[in-house]
């Protein structure tokens, strides 16, 4: 397989210390900045693609891959959650924001 794209993303949530819903909006913000023309401009079926995801939080255990996997719009896709992102915490209240990170890539089988 040959990588095409690569989008980097972040998400948050700012108080109920959710990591699969800041992992959630990383991948939503890093599908943002991406527009792939590709398989329309060469009538490439989306199925060929892989997507493969990368999510940086400070507790990966605590993310459901398979679930952020089946919510991506295309393609075969996998999420791998890792150490990453931040956790930060409010002197004053003692509430955290939880910081996540997402690098998703996309590939096709090699041409030529």
């Amino acid at each position: 397989m040959q990588r095409f794209i690569i989008e980097m993303g972040m998400g948050n949530d700012l108080h109920g210390r959710d990591y699969q819903k800041a992992a959630g909006r990383a991948i939503e913000d890093a599908l943002r900045h991406s527009s792939i023309p590709l398989f329309g401009a060469l009538g490439l079926p989306h199925d060929q693609m892989e997507v493969r995801v990368t999510v940086g939080v400070q507790q990966p255990d605590r993310l459901d891959c398979a679930a952020l996997a089946a919510a991506l719009p295309r393609g075969k896709a996998t999420v791998t959650a890792v150490q990453g992102g931040l956790d930060i915490t409010n002197p004053d209240s003692g509430e955290v924001t939880v910081i996540a990170q997402a690098a998703v890539e996309a590939f096709l089988p090699k041409q030529g």
